[in-house]
Formats: structure tokens, C-alpha cells, sequence
């Protein structure tokens, strides 16, 4: 960074990333961020995640992240809500189902059954 410009730049880009943890929009993530999920890869997961909205320019979604949910051996866990549809808890996510729960769950409305822990 060399620049005041370079300076606004980044903070604009910054104030985009944050946009997706706030607010109410179409589809929320929740990424389970307590120790255990912590310990089993979420914090990949999550940079994943947020790398991957911002690829695809998804802007409609809203990511948090919560404590453990008292099911530490499924971890990382990540529970995807898209109106009209039911909550579902994926277990055991790595950063490349990550990728595939964005592309076909969040995009196409596709849930992928076979990482599917609930659906409530």
C-alpha cells in the first residue's frame, strides 16, 4: 500500500466482504466456529466459503457463525437456509464439499443428500 488511494481501495473491498455478515438476505450460512469446529477445519471452511461468494459475486447471501451445537464428532458443521426450503445441517465439511454446497446447493437449490446430517 502506497497510496490514500490505495488505502480507500481497501477499505471499500473490506467493507464488501463484511456486507455478507449482516443483515437479512435470501440465504443464510452458519458456519459452526466453536472449538471443535475450530479443531475439525471450519476455519477453512469458512475462508472458503467467503472465498467462494465472492468468486461467484453472491451477494444475497448472509454468513455468521455460531458456537459448538453440542455435535462436536460431525464437525465442521455448516447449515445452509434458503427460503421456502428446509434448514440443512451439512456434517464432515471439508473446504472442496464447501465449494460444491455453494454451486449446487446455494446457487441451484440443489441440496446434496449424502452429506445431509438434518433437514428441519
Amino acid at each position: 500500500m502506497k497510496s490514500l488511494e490505495d488505502l480507500a481501495r481497501l477499505r471499500d473491498e473490506v467493507r464488501e466482504r463484511m456486507k455478507v455478515r449482516e443483515g437479512a438476505r435470501a440465504v443464510r450460512i452458519t458456519v459452526g466456529m466453536g472449538t471443535c469446529g475450530i479443531a475439525a477445519g471450519a476455519r477453512d471452511v469458512m475462508a472458503t466459503l467467503l472465498d467462494e461468494l465472492a468468486k461467484r459475486g453472491l451477494t444475497d447471501v448472509t454468513v455468521t457463525q455460531t458456537g459448538c451445537a453440542g455435535l462436536c464428532e460431525y464437525e465442521p458443521l455448516v447449515e445452509v437456509a434458503r427460503p421456502g426450503q428446509p434448514k440443512v445441517t451439512y456434517s464432515y465439511v471439508t473446504p472442496e464439499k464447501m465449494r460444491q454446497i455453494v454451486a449446487q446447493h446455494v446457487v441451484n437449490g440443489q441440496i446434496i443428500g449424502e452429506w445431509v446430517l438434518a433437514a428441519r
